[in-house]
């Protein structure tokens, strides 16, 4: 499960690129309740998002050319250079090479060897998120990708995570991932990789991180998420063994999960 005592490896913040910061900013807020503080005149419109005062994710404009609007999530690291040289080393490729972000830490940003873009950030002043795993705050992260083990590989090479093959039916297999610090995968995963499915290939879908937010009525949410002009891409669904999930993509093309299921979520 996920925790603000941020380790190496571990999810530890979470962004939002979008085409127009207002309208992020009012979709989400009428979904989750998230109120939006501004990082001051020279962050270029970044901003927080913000539940009871404190930081749930960020939001920001597109920086790169031919940008589609996404959520990213960021991995803890001690070095951002040194996971600069990891990420190369295990066939990555580097977006946005380390930088320093005031005196809050210093981030980088990459695409893994297939072809899923994240981030890391290594914490000056700011050590990450402040609430994660409460109602409407990240709880999970997720990796759809084209080739599973290629990616299993990668995130064992860059960050050390361990994984937990677990069968969902058929030929089809759900890995926990779970950074070093002890405890068995699935105690401490954080995250899971889901290999894409032959008919999503064939459509030409490409390999993405995407959160989970905790909620306490994920029909109720879905339905509100959709009604501000959210895509429904996976209608509310009973996971044995999980909990109740649903996934959409904003207004902009987000996509974002939502689940019902863990104890401390209600």
């Amino acid at each position: 499960m996920l925790t603000t005592h941020y380790v190496p490896g571990t999810p530890n913040w979470l962004d939002l690129g979008a085409p127009d910061i207002d309208d992020a900013v009012a979709f989400y807020g009428a979904v989750f309740g998230w109120t939006f503080q501004s990082a001051g005149p020279d962050s270029g419109g970044y901003g927080f998002f913000q539940l009871d005062g404190k930081t749930v994710g960020a939001v920001g404009p597109l920086m790169e050319e031919g940008a589609r609007s996404a959520w990213t999530v960021y991995f803890q690291t001690p070095d951002a250079d040194a996971t600069l040289k990891s990420v190369e080393q295990a066939g990555g490729a580097v977006r946005v090479p380390p930088m320093d972000v005031f005196t809050a830490g210093r981030l980088a940003a990459f695409t893994d060897s297939t072809g899923a873009d994240f981030a890391v950030w290594q914490p000056g002043d700011v050590q990450g998120l402040e609430t994660v795993m409460e109602p409407n705050s990240l709880c999970w992260t997720e990796l759809y990708t084209t080739d599973a083990a290629a990616a299993k590989g990668f995130y064992r090479s860059v960050f050390s995570w361990s994984h937990q093959d677990m069968p969902m039916g058929g030929d089809m297999i759900y890995s926990v991932v779970s950074a070093p610090g002890g405890g068995k995968a699935d105690d401490t995963g954080h995250g899971g990789i889901m290999q894409l499915g032959k008919e999503h290939l064939e459509a030409g879908s490409t390999s993405e991180w995407h959160p989970y937010f905790g909620v306490t009525d994920c029909d109720a949410t879905f339905a509100a998420a959709t009604g501000q002009g959210a895509t429904a891409l996976i209608p509310p669904v009973d996971a044995p063994g999980v909990g109740r999930l649903a996934m959409v993509k904003d207004p902009a093309g987000a996509p974002f999960a939502l689940i019902k299921g863990d104890p401390t979520l209600g």
